[in-house]
């Protein structure tokens, strides 16, 4: 199965009002579960990397060229996506080792320096065919959807995808990043008016957060692109403190990381079939 673009899983999701899960990776443990979990599910995903684990790195090439080479040998389709990158450098560089879509993060500039620099952005992207992200949360963007009181407003978000030609936009509608328990409470009157006024596919950031049942809520209210990591990371060490709690003599990484990648390997297949509501 081909790598392919973000565009072509969203899209259609989109159209369907289905879901589609976005994962973030940091270890190749991780790329290779999210792959294999959809391949258990039978449903295409979208596999992220984000600013973050790019630092943890070093450099976006070794990582990235990794999961492009999992993502082309999957057989099921497979978007490569960068997720959260506030360096228009590392946006050129993702898409130069051939990433089929990249989220540029604005939010914490004032609004119309967001405009600017995401127009200017989704522009180079666009002409190298490149599907493209961005966020917009509390008016200003001085939050973002980091926060979980911040609100995005369906007009302005409506003028945003207008003045940038984005492919998708973030939005903020209660949810919080790297939440440790799954208790947000999402505003579902807003997702709904935003999905009414807003031309593009909605992302959903912060969803490990959000429990099942609410997230499920969310992509029947309008939401496509749910974006999960944190929750992907308590089952991997989970799997690994099982493991060596088990075999504390072990010492080959092997042993416990494999139980680490199957544990998220039964997750995102889970999850994948919890956002076809």
């Amino acid at each position: 199965m081909p790598l392919v673009s973000t565009g072509d899983i969203v899209g259609p999701a989109a159209e369907l009002g289905t879901g589609c899960g976005a994962f973030n990776a940091i270890l190749l443990e991780h790329i290779s579960a999210i792959v294999d979990g959809a391949e258990r599910a039978g449903l295409p995903v979208i596999l992220q990397l984000s600013q973050n684990a790019v630092r943890y790195h070093g450099s976006l090439a070794p990582i990235g060229a990794a999961a492009v080479a999992a993502a082309r040998g999957a057989d099921v389709p497979v978007a490569v996506h960068l997720d959260h990158a506030d360096e228009p450098e590392l946006v050129h560089q993702a898409v130069e080792l051939g990433f089929g879509s990249v989220m540029y993060d604005g939010s914490t500039l004032e609004y119309q320096d967001n405009v600017a620099a995401t127009k200017e952005l989704a522009a180079h992207c666009h002409v190298r065919g490149v599907w493209v992200e961005a966020e917009l949360g509390e008016v200003g963007g001085k939050d973002g959807v980091h926060a979980p009181g911040a609100r995005t407003d369906p007009a302005e978000a409506r003028e945003f995808v207008e003045a940038t030609g984005v492919d998708a936009l973030a939005v903020a509608v209660g949810s919080s990043h790297a939440m440790l328990t799954r208790d947000a409470e999402l505003d579902f009157e807003l997702i709904g008016a935003l999905h009414e006024e807003v031309p593009v596919p909605l992302v959903l950031h912060g969803s490990s957060g959000v429990a099942d049942e609410h997230l499920a809520t969310a992509v029947r209210r309008g939401l496509t692109k749910i974006n999960i990591a944190t929750q992907l990371n308590k089952v991997f060490t989970a799997g690994v403190r099982d493991q060596l709690a088990d075999r504390p003599d072990t010492v080959d990484p092997r042993k416990y990381l494999s139980a680490g990648r199957e544990a998220v390997a039964d997750e995102v297949a889970r999850l994948l079939r919890l956002l076809q509501p």
